[in-house]
């Protein structure tokens, strides 16, 4: 399964990390979510376009940057 990073700018702690997992799973079940508070960034496997959709309907603004 191909993996994108997105940098999250606006994830800041333990309770943005905890509501993107959870946007995350409702629409990916399946992937796989990598989360780096200190750089920002979070890295998932599965459709690019559907978690980033998931990213911003939480009310982050990822920016895709692999």
């Amino acid at each position: 399964m191909t993996a994108t990073t997105f940098l999250v700018s606006d994830m800041t702690c333990g309770h943005c990390e905890k509501t993107l997992r959870g946007a995350l799973a409702d629409v990916l079940p399946d992937a796989s979510v990598s989360i780096d508070l200190a750089t920002h960034k979070l890295t998932v496997t599965g459709d690019a376009a559907t978690a980033e959709a998931a990213i911003r309907d939480a009310g982050y603004s990822p920016e895709r940057v692999g």
